[in-house]
């Protein structure tokens, strides 16, 4: 579907002013955000995805808001398991709670621009070459069952290959500076740590992005529905992640619930061709395996797991 130049501005500028109003008003001075300040973020980004879904409901037709709702939810499913990572690159570098916002915000405001080109590229990939659509569902498939057969998430900044490259052009300060993602000593522009995290946050999300992406277009392949569905389910996952902090370890089915999102969608693209799975059954399955995983971990507890610490420096 064809939208118009002037849809895409909007929606655009509307993005931007509500991430100015974010860093340049509510979070101007670093602080630790408190549970109560990021659930009622959570809520107001909730809200305006919503808001936002209605507004196509009557803007364009019912289908294209239930197409909407439902990438929406399978973007913000899958954007859960951000979070866990967020907490493990978080804990392995130290980063002291009142600059995390900062990470995540220009980690963010990255992802939407890699995204933005991701969806494209994917459309543009089905529409020109349509039996790359089994290849996007099998490649789902097999991350789904890799997911679901996977013990434990482990984050290695370590062998971040763009981190390496990273370090051999910006000598890496041993440090933080405040807020800061560059700094000088003894007149040497450094990065800090926080810069490093940055790059690593940037890397996480193209993975989470080639898994993500293709579960949307199983959906719809209309770019501003794909796009913006994204991007709500992304810039609330800032807030989500401070909510979540303190209770992500007890979701410990959670990766199972994902998984099941991941494989249903990718067996919806293989029989695409001989069976249309109506976006309503779609919507249904994904709230389903989201609310039964986390019940599950809900009712049936387990110890915690240890989080991994960074090693010691030589």
């Amino acid at each position: 579907m064809e939208h118009s130049l002037t849809l895409w501005i909007i929606f655009n500028i509307f993005i931007v002013a509500m991430l100015i109003v974010d860093l340049m008003v509510f979070n101007r001075n670093e602080h630790e955000i408190t549970i109560k300040e990021s659930l009622i973020w959570t809520g107001i980004w909730i809200f305006l995805a919503c808001v936002f879904g209605v507004g196509i409901y009557f803007y364009m037709d019912p289908a294209s808001s239930l197409d909407y709702f439902t990438g929406y939810l399978i973007e913000k499913s899958l954007s859960v398991d951000n979070i866990f990572v967020f907490i493990l690159v978080f804990s392995y570098f130290g980063v002291p709670a009142k600059y995390q916002h900062k990470v995540l915000f220009w980690g963010i405001f990255g992802a939407l621009v890699l995204r933005f080109l991701f969806i494209f590229l994917g459309v543009a990939l089905i529409e020109r070459f349509e039996w790359i659509v089994y290849i996007f569902g099998a490649f789902l498939v097999y991350t789904g069952l890799k997911m679901a057969f996977e013990t434990e998430k482990e984050v290695h900044p370590e062998r971040n290959p763009l981190l390496k490259l990273t370090r051999k052009f910006i000598p890496v300060a041993n440090k933080f500076d405040g807020p800061n993602f560059l700094t000088r000593i003894d007149g040497k522009l450094m990065a800090t740590p926080l810069f490093v995290v940055l790059i690593v946050i940037e890397t996480t999300d193209v993975v989470f992005a080639i898994d993500s992406i293709p579960a949307i277009l199983a959906i719809t392949t209309d770019e501003f529905l794909v796009y913006s569905s994204n991007a709500f389910a992304i810039l609330g996952l800032r807030a989500l992640y401070f909510a979540l902090n303190g209770v992500m370890k007890l979701f410990h089915y959670l990766h199972y619930g994902l998984a099941a999102i991941l494989s249903f969608v990718g067996i919806k693209m293989l029989i695409a061709e001989f069976y249309h799975v109506p976006t309503p059954w779609a919507l249904g399955f994904v709230a389903v395996a989201l609310v039964g995983s986390i019940g599950a971990s809900i009712l049936f507890p387990k110890e915690e797991n240890e989080i991994p610490q960074a090693p010691e420096e030589e």
